[in-house]
């Protein structure tokens, strides 16, 4: 009856509802040594991004406070909106498309909660209280002179990277130049970004110091998504039961035994696929929420494999039907379609990003404030404009045509407007437009904006004037 309960109950949660505290063993192996090349690179530019500039604009930076945002060096704003939600869509359809190829491999190899988890604070633990067991032993043991030690430099170890990381996030968030200028100024000089700063470090702690695998299992709701995308086709990390079980089931290896006309599986129950697994569960059950397809199990059952002599391949990259009838991976309708869907949206991201214009003109009328009449039969409105530059270089003499109507168009400024790079220019103009040129009372204007000679954008807006009586 024990193992019918493995489908209705989490690793990570015991029979009476407690938490149930995961010792991994250490991993090892190919697959492992793969993964740590692909999480340092990822860390590098994790760390490194918020600190390199492309024509003086930091590489990215997701500034919510100033509505800002840096990506890949270009500058976007509030009005540039639309892109984002491109953006994420496409994100979610790739995901979903990889999803349903190959499971849940994101969480394992790119996600930087198992990066952060796996590759820095599961290693520094390892580093300071040992393998599994000694940190079984060590938990156990009292409160004497050894666990304090080891157990104070660990937690004092993790506070530092977390409120080294509560750091890079903020260069992030206010800039890396924001950032350095903080530190140099010290805390005292901006005391709501330090204690900001300070409740960032205690998340991150409280995450990868006592959290940990239970944000892939209880928080995270991707794990979620699994049941629904994942079918038979989909490549996850799976153990080949047909192989391991065979007529007699799974056994212990036993030394000049002929497993293979015992009738025997594979499977010599040493457990250490689920010794080794992060997240504590038995991937022998079959296809689990928890399992993060970090590979770790492949290489300790490859390596107990290898130690007696049987193939490797026990637990492998493979799917339902894969195992079940040695079909090969194909590419089905349902891969097609998100693949369609995915195509489209970068074609309709590329075009808006070729359309994007440099400078984005907003002229509105200015709320309350009636036409004027003027000599000569003119009716002059009042407006304000904002200009916004999302280029690395500055817009000078910047000035306004009327290329609808005959008429002018005059600042408050005598001279040309100033448009900074990465910045925005306001201030009010009036329209002025002769009555007889004027068709309804509501008329649309169209405005050219120009940087010296160079037509820069183009806008419109309305224009009142008296009412028609023809």
């Amino acid at each position: 009856m024990e193992n019918e309960r493995f489908r209705d109950s989490i690793s990570t949660v015991t029979n009476e509802g407690k938490r149930s505290w995961v010792y991994p063993k250490k991993p090892s192996g190919s697959l492992y040594e793969y993964r740590k090349h692909v999480s340092y690179v990822l860390l590098a530019f994790l760390f490194v991004s918020p600190f390199i500039k492309i024509n003086g604009n930091q590489f990215l930076m997701f500034n919510v406070l100033e509505r800002r945002f840096n990506i890949f060096g270009a500058t976007f704003w509030p009005q540039d909106f639309y892109l984002f939600v491109v953006i994420m869509l496409i994100g979610v359809v790739f995901i979903l498309l990889f999803t349903v190829a190959f499971g849940r491999i994101f969480c394992g190899w790119i996600c930087p909660q198992t990066i952060f988890m796996e590759m820095v604070f599961r290693r520094v633990e390892y580093l300071i209280e040992g393998d599994r067991g000694k940190q079984i032993r060590l938990d156990k043991q009292p409160w004497n002179a050894e666990k304090i030690r080891k157990k104070t430099l660990k937690w004092s170890v993790f506070f530092l990277i977390s409120f080294l990381i509560a750091n890079v996030f903020l260069a992030y968030l206010i800039s890396s130049d924001r950032l350095l200028l903080y530190i140099q100024e010290g805390p005292a000089a901006h005391l709501s970004t330090f204690v900001s700063l300070l409740i960032f470090t205690g998340v991150f702690y409280f995450v990868f110091a006592w959290f940990r695998e239970q944000v892939c299992v209880i928080a995270c709701p991707y794990g979620r998504l699994q049941g629904v995308l994942l079918d038979n086709k989909s490549i996850v990390v799976a153990y080949d039961h047909k192989r391991g079980e065979k007529e007699k089931g799974r056994a212990k290896f036993k030394k000049n035994e002929d497993r293979e006309a015992s009738g025997k599986g594979d499977c010599i129950d040493c457990f250490q696929c689920v010794n080794v697994c992060p997240t504590g569960i038995d991937i022998r059950n079959g296809t689990q929420l928890e399992c993060v397809n970090c590979t770790a199990c492949i290489d300790a059952c490859n390596q107990m494999m290898e130690a007696v002599d049987l193939p490797k391949g026990l637990i492998r990259y493979a799917s339902e039907e894969n195992i079940e009838k040695k079909a090969k991976f194909t590419f089905t309708p349902r891969l097609k379609g998100y693949s369609a869907v995915l195509f489209i949206l970068i074609s309709v991201l590329t075009g808006m990003l070729f359309l994007r214009s440099d400078v984005e003109a907003n002229i509105l009328r200015l709320p309350g404030q009636l036409y004027e009449h003027k000599e000569n039969n003119v009716i002059s409105n009042v407006y304000t404009y904002k200009l916004i530059n999302k280029t690395s270089q500055d817009y000078e003499d910047v000035n306004f045509k009327l290329v609808s109507h005959n008429g002018e168009i005059r600042t408050v400024k005598d001279h040309g407007i100033l448009v900074p790079k990465n910045g925005l220019a306001e201030g009010t103009l009036f329209i002025e437009i002769n009555r007889s040129a004027l068709k309804e009372e509501k008329d649309k204007v169209e405005i050219a904006v120009y940087s010296g000679e160079k037509l820069i954008e183009t806008t419109s807006t309305t224009f009142m004037g008296p009412r028609s009586y023809n």
